[in-house]
């Protein structure tokens, strides 16, 4: 076996400080989203290509889901993480043959993750032969032909197709057909690890796993709270329509261990005005919740509504809502006036001053949306944090009306998408009757692997194949040790990508690298330039257009390798098209409208330059639940002590990154300079231990007995709440416990994370 470093480079950078930020975006965001642009392709090509991005048949940008707005900026789109996207993406640097044969793979995964992510686009198809340390050039006939002939070696249920959000519409569609024609349901996808509790408790008690807000929505509502997520660095639009709501009066609040300056203060950067002023406060309470205090804080909150009804009947509660619309109502109130205050008061570690003029603002309007992410989502309790989200809502009657209800906001650009597609473990027993319908194929009925079994099996030895359309497996996942070692004893390991990352170095026995056309490049079929799909955070279904010459002659699109790989798998019918479907993908659109619903006239309506909305039943108070009800809930107050560590760690992302895509060493908002070994603590901890500022400590993870070691972080006096500390993945990915999971969802907690913090010693 090759011997890899499968852990993240513990290489210090030398960390900097200044203060951090109180202003996002403004004219420093240009300026650094111009820097990028100029050093990875060239000012000038890099202002013509974003003049496209986010526009009317042009490139959805990758950097997260938000939605666009229906009157347009003509010059600036898009964000400053969004112009990093796409300089990545559109770089000139190239990883071709000569790069693979001056580095071993050996080397290679000595490098940072942001040292392999900077090499360049990956220009034509790699083969990494067993016990090589190097990878050749090898054909793509070759390259699909062994996949095609080592999936018929082996049996279904022992591979694995993993999905990462930036596949397209059209794209995983296909993907899915193609994995069920062959027999199995293992699709584990970033979804897993991401939004699955939203998916989970939202279908459960609203009766669909998306949001039920629009964009006019948000400029619509009276409140909105934002809660376990930082709009200013990982979606950065989304500012603008929270500046938009506060405009028409709505009031905005944020609740987060750390302070986010996206929430702080807004200038944006196509307003002089708003320039020369400084810009905008956006939130006006922020509530710094204790890591998964969410629970306590919302009972807490639920608790003052209904004494604010009982001082005014009829006028805090939609009573109307509750009883047309709603089962369970009085048992939740029962359980929720059971609630210990003072033990909820500790758990969310807010005093009641703080929490008054939030719950008088919620008792005033009945116009709330409550967006949330990762902090909620990737707890222990992460299904039962989005429920007492909806029980909330249900209470003010703030669903399936203008300017109210759920919005889980995604990151990847169509994770939503790929669902939609099916893209799942566990698909509904309707969606596999009008797939294996309209194909005239067998679909396997029984749930596949997610991420974590996924994980699980490979680590046993029980999965041969693994696949990977697009992302980057490795970094992304938990517990980064144990899945390295299992993905080591897969026997043939196959990468979908644009760029070079930690996965295509921790391999199986064997492993390809499939090199893809990027979002930002021509897809030319047959002579005819093809368009793809994808669908926002708020179900809005529309185009993405490639605008400048691929990277290279050798690059294939996605679509083109799925149809490629299954031709030879499955072979054509009548009711397998893959020759016809990779030159025109109208032809695939088609087969979607046939088998999936929402998307009747799918190629005419999806030309209409805004796209369409797909049916949204908690949007329109059809609930389709078993009851045709939304359901209140119960959810117990979960544990937020650590019970063997002595902190709690939470994971997050810098502003100079995207999931594991590092643009650069920089976290301006949260003054920390050219360095990501870094641990965010509260100064009076920190004084506690005899930790100085900066000093280096390593960290140590306990989930049940089992203990895990991260080396060598500057530890940083932040604004965080006592026994909360906060680290950058995926650096601290290796201390998240494989088997800590959310229940029902079992997406990975990495928002809590038991640990200690140690002192080196001299």
């Amino acid at each position: 076996m090759r011997k890899v470093r499968i852990l993240p480079s513990e290489n210090l950078t030398g960390l900097k400080q200044t203060a951090p930020s109180h202003k996002a975006a403004g004219m420093k965001g240009v300026t650094v989203a111009m820097k990028h642009l100029s050093q990875e392709l060239g000012l000038w090509d890099g202002l013509r290509l974003m003049a496209k991005v986010n526009q009317p048949g042009g490139v959805d940008c990758p950097g997260c889901a938000w939605p666009d707005p229906e009157q347009r900026s003509r010059l600036f789109e898009y964000c400053e993480n969004g112009a990093k996207a796409i300089a990545e993406e559109a770089t000139r640097k190239r990883v071709d043959a000569v790069f693979f044969a001056q580095h071993s793979v050996q080397e290679l995964s000595t490098w940072s993750d942001y040292e392999i992510g900077k090499s360049g686009r990956i220009t034509e198809p790699m083969y990494l032969a067993p016990d090589s340390s190097h990878y050749t050039p090898v054909s793509w006939d070759e390259a699909l032909g062994m996949i095609a002939s080592h999936l018929k070696g082996i049996t279904p249920e022992k591979a694995v197709f993993y999905t990462s959000g930036r596949t397209s519409n059209e794209t995983a569609y296909l993907y899915q057909l193609m994995v069920r024609a062959y027999g199995t349901n293992n699709m584990p996808d970033c979804s897993n690890m991401c939004h699955e509790s939203s998916g989970v408790g939202l279908s459960e008690t609203v009766g669909i796993g998306k949001g039920s807000v629009t964009l006019q929505d948000i400029y619509e509502a009276e409140v909105i709270m934002v809660v376990g997520q930082n709009p200013g660095t990982n979606h950065p639009r989304m500012l603008s329509a929270l500046q938009k709501c506060k405009v028409n009066g709505g009031k905005i609040i944020h609740v987060n261990p750390l302070p986010e300056v996206g929430t702080e203060r807004f200038v944006d950067p196509q307003s002089p005005l708003d320039i020369l002023k400084g810009g905008a406060k956006i939130a006006d309470h922020w509530l710094p919740v204790r890591i998964n205090g969410d629970i306590a804080l919302f009972k807490l909150l639920m608790l003052g509504l209904l004494e604010a009804e009982e001082r005014n009947p009829g006028h805090v509660l939609d009573r109307e809502f509750i009883e047309q619309h709603t089962e369970g109502f009085d048992r939740f109130r029962q359980a929720l006036l059971q609630t210990d205050k003072a033990q909820a008061l500790k758990d969310c570690g807010l005093t009641e001053a703080e929490l008054k003029p939030v719950i008088e603002a919620l008792a005033e309007k009945r116009k709330i949306i409550i967006c949330w992410a990762m902090g909620i989502t990737q707890q222990r309790n992460g299904v039962q944090n989005v429920r007492e989200i909806v029980n909330l809502l249900l209470m003010k009657g703030s669903i399936g009306k203008p300017g109210a209800g759920t919005c889980p906001v995604r990151g990847h650009s169509n994770v939503q998408g790929d669902r939609t597609m099916g893209i799942y473990e566990k698909p509904a027993a309707s969606f596999l009757d009008a797939l294996d319908r309209h194909h005239q194929i067998d679909s396997p009925k029984e749930y596949g692997f997610d991420t974590v079994e996924a994980i699980e099996a490979m680590n046993q030895g029980e999965v041969s194949f693994f696949m990977g359309m697009g992302g980057n497996f490795i970094s992304a996942t938990p517990d980064t040790q144990l899945t390295g070692e299992a993905m080591q004893k897969c026997d043939l390991t196959v990468q979908v990508s644009t760029k070079l990352n930690r996965s295509h170095l921790v391999t199986g026995k064997k492993a390809l690298i499939l090199p893809c056309l990027g979002r930002t490049e021509q897809d030319v079929q047959n002579g005819k330039m093809q368009f793809q799909t994808v669908e926002n955070s708020m179900g809005v279904v529309h185009r993405t257009k490639g605008s400048i010459a691929p990277a290279s002659a050798h690059l294939k699109s996605e679509v083109s390798i799925v149809c490629g790989i299954a031709r030879l798998l499955i072979g054509e019918t009548a009711a397998l098209q893959w020759s016809m479907w990779e030159h025109d993908y109208d032809k695939i659109r088609e087969q979607i409208e046939a088998v999936i619903p929402g998307f009747d006239d799918f190629n005419r309506r999806v030309r209409n330059p805004q796209g369409f909305l797909l049916p949204n039943g908690a949007r329109e108070r059809q609930f389709n639940t078993p009851n045709a009800k939304a359901n209140f809930s119960v959810n117990e107050l979960p544990p937020v002590d650590p019970q063997e560590a002595r902190f709690v760690m939470m994971t997050i992302r810098s502003h100079d990154q995207y999931n594991t895509t590092i643009y650069g060493l920089n976290d301006r908002y949260r003054g920390v300079i050219n360095e990501r070994r870094v641990v965010l603590m509260n100064k009076e901890d920190m004084q506690q231990l005899g930790i100085k500022e900066r000093e280096l400590v390593d960290l140590e993870s306990i989930f049940k007995g089992e203990r895990r070691h991260a080396p060598s972080f500057h530890a940083v006096p932040y604004n965080i709440p006592r026994f909360c500390v906060a680290t950058y993945f995926p650096e601290a990915n290796p201390l998240v416990p494989l088997k800590s999971t959310a229940k029902w969802s079992n997406t990975p907690s990495s928002k809590f994370v038991e640990v200690n913090i140690l002192k080196k010693s001299i």
